[in-house]
This record gives structure tokens, C-alpha cells and sequence, in this order.
């Protein structure tokens, strides 16, 4: 291994299964102290990537080579079901094989680090907010001293000022990173090269320089690819038409004949792979619910401050074409306040009976994981009867699916195998089949591509139903048309 390279992928190739590979024979190598980017479609395989890295999956042909007694360590998207229910001390010890005598002491360090006062000990994770929740999965891989942190959708709940601590941190920081996130600012602000994954090719290439400029060199290389075709295959075609000309003629024609054939091959040999960029899915609309009442009336709202929580007055009438933005900062209450109205259990929130709400949880967590994702579709067409015997309705599905890049093979695996990314698309599709009157969306950009963004937005800003969201990425948000606002953080 180079001296200075920390970690190399030799012909490596994973599947999950053997007839469908994400990573076909792949070579890359990662240089000490750098900070680089792993960027691909929803489903290209970056966490496979990364459960390769740690040991969780082992590749199927190759090998992958680590610096000597280089230690590696991973903050992921989501805190890990089966450890929500932990105390503070009980979810930093797992990320040790031996017991800790100073680990409250470390604790203590690596909350300063990022940015989160220290906790009770014996506080269960699940209590902590979304925003907490990712700054504690920062604090669990820097307790355990990496070489090589990994860092798997860091910005997910994040405020403005926990992104802005975070790429201050990174920036400074002076170990190799790999990051997954579709933050293109916050990439731009600190990462240095890209790890692209073709989800096409199955192959990874490498790129130096900031994120913005990569993604331009990528485009750049795919229209040059397609002109190069363009051209060759015109050359071909010209030259096949006149060997079916010269063909039906003797002697010397024949002969020019055979020659073309061989500058057809030679042509054709030139051909080169193109490199398909991202799909981006397809513009859709998100039907409503006919529905004249007021949908939602908001008198009162609990929120958390100083770890204590209070109640305070408000007055919100929410009807059709209405759209009330919450903020405040992380902890304070957002993601409950819109559990409660999702399930109409607060007692300062009245959801008139009968309105259709689709909710967007951060965490994914009102999705059935052991649920196939076609299952999960036809879970919210109540109304089309049994969908698998319902010829239109099971073909409304698909195609809904398919807007949404779910395809026919994917339709068929659990919720819980999906990529993240796909989850959030997987709610999406659900929202164009349930016909909400009422969406209700906590950070709906989490884990979503940046090309799918925009579209997203659009059908948002068309949706003609009333609408409550938490956002933290403010150029999302000022695509659509908010008539009213909630800062939690000013309530007195």
C-alpha cells in the first residue's frame, strides 16, 4: 500500500444477492488526513460502502486493505432501534469491546466537542430530540479516537447552528473523513475530492477537487461521452450503408466492402461506456382531499426549555392552501409538537374528524419496516379494495412507484432494506396515493437526493391542501409559499 494511503479497495465486488452486484470489482484508494465525499443515486450502495469499511459486510471478491493499526469509526443516519430505549452511558459503552473506568469522564469531553451540554447519565436516548440525537452519533464515533471517521448524513436535524459547528469542526479536524450527505454546501465547505458511485456501472471513480466542481466535471464528462457516440455511431451508419451498397457489387467493391466492415468494428470498439448520470425523479402532483372546514385549530403548545417543559398560548386556524412553518432550535419540541398533531393527542390541537393527514416522520418510524414497499403503497389505497387483484388499481401503484424510482424488483423487498434515501421517497409515493388533506412533514429533505429536491418543492408549493412543516434547509423552504409561522424559540 502507498505510504500514504490509509485505506484501499482492491477488485472489490458485494451483492446482496449474486445476480444483482452494487459494487463490481472496484479500486480506490483514500489518502491520510484527506476529506472526501461518496456520492451516488439513492441505492448506489455508499452505506454499503461504509458497512464494508467497518466489518459489518464482507466483499464477495477482493480485498480491502487498512493502514497498520488504523482504527475506524462511524456516526450513522439514525440511532439504532434496538438502542433507543438506552441511557446515556449505556449507548456510549457499546462503542467499546472492554469496559471504560473514565467513560463518564470521556462522555463529558466529547460533548464539548460537539457542541451538546452534557447530559444526564441515565437519560434514555429516545428522549433526546432528532438534532440531539445526530450530535450524539457525532459523539460516538470521535469518543472512540478513529483514524478514519465515516459520516453517514451528519446534517440530518441539525440546526442551522449544529451544521455551522459541525463543518467548523471538520474543517479543522485533522484525520481522514469520508462523509455521505446531500448537503451540497456544507460538502463544498470543507471536502476536498469525491468517491462517485455509478449505480449503473457498479464501478467507483475518483475526483479531486471541491464538491460543486465535481459535479460539473461529471456532466461535462457525460455530454462529451454522448457527442463522441453521437459522431461514431453517424460514422458507423454511413459506413454499414455503403457496405450494403458495395456488397451486391464484384471485385474491388467487395473488397472496399470487407474493408469497411473492419473500420465498422474498429468503430465500434471505440465506443465508449457513458457514464449515466443520477435519475431525478419525475415531477408529480400530490392530489387533496375535498375538504371546506377549518382542517387544524392550535391554541397551545408544549415546548422543552431548561430540560423542563411548558405550555404556551397560541392561535392558529389552519384551512385549505394554508402553510405554517415551525422553528426554533434543536430540543426544544418540534418533532413532538408534530408527533402529537399527527396522532391528535395534544391537548392544544383540534384536528377536525374526518381530514386525511399524511405525516412525514424524520426517523421513518410510521413506516411498517417488515412491510414489502408495495405492501406499504397499498396500505394507503383503502379505497381501491384489494389492490393485487384490482388490475387498475395495482397498475396506479406501479406507476406511482415508478415516478418515484421504487421499480418492479425493488417493490418486492421490506421497507426496512431500502436505502434511506428510498424510504423518503417510498413517503412520498404514499402521499400521491393517500390523498391527504393534511400533510405533516418533519425534515422531508433528510436523506433525499439533491436533484430530487426541487421537484419535491414544486409539488409541495402545488399541494392544495393545508400543510405543516420543520425544515432546516432554508433554500428548500423558500421555494414554497409559507403564510404562517411558529418560532418555538421566541414563545414567552
Amino acid at each position: 500500500m502507498a505510504e500514504n494511503v490509509v485505506v484501499r479497495f482492491e477488485n472489490v465486488s458485494f451483492g446482496y444477492d449474486k445476480d444483482n452486484l452494487l459494487l463490481d470489482e472496484v479500486n480506490f484508494g483514500v489518502r491520510e488526513n484527506s476529506k472526501m465525499t461518496v456520492m451516488g443515486q439513492n441505492g448506489a450502495g455508499k452505506s454499503t460502502i461504509f458497512k464494508l469499511l467497518t466489518g459489518v459486510l464482507t466483499p464477495d471478491k477482493g480485498q480491502i486493505h487498512f493502514a497498520k493499526n488504523a482504527k475506524i469509526a462511524i456516526a450513522t443516519q439514525v440511532v439504532p432501534r434496538e438502542w433507543l430505549n438506552d441511557t446515556v452511558q449505556e449507548f456510549f459503552a457499546h462503542a467499546f469491546t472492554e469496559l471504560q473506568y473514565d467513560l463518564d469522564k470521556k462522555i463529558t469531553d466529547v460533548m464539548e466537542i460537539v457542541d451538546l451540554q452534557t447530559p444526564l447519565l441515565d437519560k434514555h436516548i429516545k428522549d433526546f430530540s432528532g438534532g440531539q440525537q445526530a450530535r450524539l452519533l457525532l459523539a460516538y464515533a470521535l469518543i472512540q479516537d478513529p483514524d478514519i471517521l465515516l459520516l453517514d448524513e451528519p446534517t440530518n436535524n441539525l440546526d442551522t447552528a449544529g451544521i455551522e459547528h459541525l463543518t467548523g469542526f471538520l474543517m479543522m479536524y485533522m484525520k481522514t473523513v469520508l462523509v455521505i450527505s446531500h448537503d451540497a454546501d456544507f460538502l463544498n465547505a470543507f471536502t476536498e475530492g469525491v468517491l462517485h458511485l455509478d449505480i449503473f456501472s457498479h464501478k467507483v471513480d475518483r475526483y479531486e477537487g471541491n464538491y460543486f466542481d465535481v459535479v460539473e466535471e461529471i456532466t461535462a464528462r457525460v455530454e462529451r461521452d454522448r457527442m463522441k457516440n453521437a459522431r461514431l455511431l453517424k460514422e458507423i451508419q454511413d459506413r454499414k450503408d455503403k457496405i450494403n451498397f458495395f456488397a451486391q457489387k464484384g471485385g474491388k467493391m467487395r473488397k472496399l466492402a470487407s474493408k469497411l466492415r473492419d473500420q465498422v468494428a474498429d468503430a465500434e470498439e471505440n465506443m465508449v461506456d457513458v457514464k449515466r448520470d443520477d435519475r431525478t425523479i419525475r415531477d408529480f402532483i400530490i392530489p387533496t382531499q375535498d375538504f371546506g372546514e377549518p382542517m387544524v385549530e392550535i391554541s397551545s403548545v408544549k415546548i422543552i426549555k431548561n430540560h423542563e417543559a411548558e405550555r404556551k398560548e397560541v392561535k392558529i386556524t389552519l384551512r385549505r392552501r394554508h402553510r405554517l412553518l415551525i422553528s426554533g432550535p434543536n430540543g426544544i419540541g418540534k418533532s413532538t409538537l408534530l408527533r402529537l398533531l399527527a396522532d391528535n393527542t395534544d391537548e392544544g390541537v383540534t384536528i377536525t374528524k374526518g381530514v386525511n393527514v399524511g405525516y412525514y416522520r424524520q426517523d421513518f418510524s410510521g413506516l411498517d419496516f417488515d412491510q414489502t414497499a408495495y405492501a406499504s403503497l397499498a396500505s394507503v389505497m383503502e379505497n381501491e379494495g384489494d389492490v393485487t387483484t384490482n388490475g387498475a388499481a395495482n397498475e396506479k401503484l406501479r406507476a406511482v412507484a415508478s415516478q418515484f424510482l421504487l421499480t418492479g424488483d425493488l417493490l418486492g423487498n421490506k421497507v426496512g432494506s431500502l436505502s434511506e434515501g428510498q424510504k423518503g421517497l417510498l413517503c412520498f409515493a404514499r402521499f400521491v396515493l393517500q390523498k391527504p388533506g393534511l400533510l405533516i412533514l418533519d425534515e422531508p429533505t433528510n436523506h433525499i437526493n439533491f436533484r430530487h429536491l426541487p421537484i419535491i418543492a414544486a409539488a409541495l408549493e402545488q399541494f392544495g391542501g393545508a400543510m405543516i412543516m420543520v425544515s432546516h434547509v432554508p433554500d428548500f423552504v423558500a421555494k414554497i409559499s409559507f403564510n404562517q409561522f411558529l418560532d418555538l424559540g421566541t414563545l414567552q
